[in-house]
């Protein structure tokens, strides 16, 4: 063995040995090599309109004038789109996703190419190769679609949405930004009903963005404006009537435990408590009683409700049913709006009430005890519908019209599915 490959690998023993001494170290090394922005990259060609999903979040709120330029401009560019023919429509046959060479994807890139999803750089090609996953990417979460790349059936629906219907779309919600474009408070909270989201803004910059889940179709979440003016920690469930009678009433008849299982009780005009016994449930008798759930985990509204006068009765709240916050369709409420990551939320709300923060919150709601909390300085809330919008940098945002307040069928697309 010569000197020098006995010198490499005694140094080669050294570096390995120091590597196992070292792994964090060296993995964090490697992650910020990796991560670098200067780092060579395919999709270094891609330009101010063609990022990648996870960059299409904004801090700009919906509710802002810089939003009514964007949109602006987003108009004028579709116009542009439309009078040159809008883009192909996708065969919507096959899941399509990286390493997939098949025909169907030189149409899939003409389609990213034309919306300004892929750069037209990456050329025309059957292959599905990183910059079309980028660009599929970027398109979800533009359309708020789980952003993983592959064309599934809510893709393919949003992607096959015409041109002119997309204009029609951004041209309806223009006058929805304009008539909310001026000053809403240095704090306020907006609920955008479409997008089943939340931000919460201060001093003009989006601080906090939660997912939310929104109406049925059927019982939909209103338009409103108030002030949040109280936080109840470990509250009391009051059904509402509508609930009693479309829900409680036939779960009873199904399982007579269903209300002790729930700790669902039933008080009487006076107060008291009414047993389930004497109640005939083949009526709706019952739907004229109170029916009120004990706090604790199984409660509807779980550790916290957020309380704003309006005239629909519905508020915001916690949920023991976390799961539906993954849904692609979360528009599963009767009206009140379930808020992910409630108590960071809550916290923030509450940061100008004496006696209140994130460690006194998590105490009292591991107390179990009811407890109302007026804030001391009011917060705005707004619950608003934008289907489409653009926050700059040329993204431009689509959602289901859920309730079909765009008046054009083709934008109910989960009706459709």
């Amino acid at each position: 063995m010569s000197l020098k490959r006995r010198s490499f690998l005694k140094g080669a023993g050294t570096i390995a040995a120091s590597a196992f001494a070292s792994s964090a170290f060296a993995q964090t090394v490697i992650d910020e090599i990796l991560n670098a922005r200067q780092r060579g990259a395919w999709n270094d060609q891609f330009d101010a309109t063609a990022i990648e999903g996870a960059r299409v979040a904004s801090t700009l709120p919906i509710f802002s004038p810089e939003t009514v330029f964007f949109v602006q401009q987003a108009i004028a560019n579709y116009q542009n789109i439309v009078a040159q023919g809008g883009w192909p429509e996708v065969p919507a046959t096959k899941k399509l996703k990286l390493g997939v060479i098949d025909p169907d994807v030189e149409v899939l890139r003409r389609r990213l190419m034309v919306a300004g999803d892929l750069p037209t750089a990456a050329g025309i090609s059957p292959a599905f190769d990183s910059y079309v996953d980028a660009a599929l990417k970027r398109f979800q979460a533009r359309h708020g679609l789980p952003a993983d790349g592959m064309t599934g059936r809510y893709t393919f629906a949003a992607m096959n949405v015409s041109a002119p219907i997309r204009l029609a779309q951004l041209e309806t919600n223009l006058v929805r930004l304009q008539a909310m474009s001026g000053f809403l408070g240095d704090r306020y909270v907006m609920v955008n009903i479409p997008a089943a989201s939340i931000e919460a803004v201060e001093n003009g910059r989006v601080v906090l963005r939660h997912t939310a889940v929104v109406g049925k179709v059927d019982r939909q979440t209103p338009i409103l404006n108030s002030k949040i003016n109280e936080i109840i920690v470990n509250p009391y469930w009051n059904a509402p009537e509508s609930i009693v009678r479309r829900d409680i009433i036939p779960l009873m008849r199904k399982d007579p435990e269903y209300l002790t299982k729930n700790n669902i009780r039933i008080l009487g005009p006076n107060g008291d408590e009414v047993d389930p016994l004497t109640i005939d449930w083949s009526t709706e008798e019952a739907a004229k009683l109170r029916f009120r759930q004990d706090p604790g985990k199984i409660n509807a509204m779980a550790s916290v409700k957020i309380n704003f006068p309006n005239e629909h009765a519905v508020y915001m709240h916690d949920t023991p049913q976390q799961s539906l916050f993954t849904d692609q369709e979360r528009f599963h409420s009767s009206g009140c709006v379930r808020v992910q990551n409630v108590r960071d939320l809550v916290t923030w709300l509450l940061r100008d009430t004496p006696g209140w923060n994130r460690q006194t919150f998590e105490q009292t709601i591991r107390s179990g005890e009811n407890m109302p909390v007026a804030l001391a300085n009011p917060v705005p809330v707004y619950f608003t519908y934008v289907s489409a919008w653009s926050t700059g940098d040329a993204v431009v945002h689509f959602r289901d019209d859920i309730y079909g307040r765009d008046g054009i069928d083709e934008l109910q697309l989960t009706s459709s599915l």
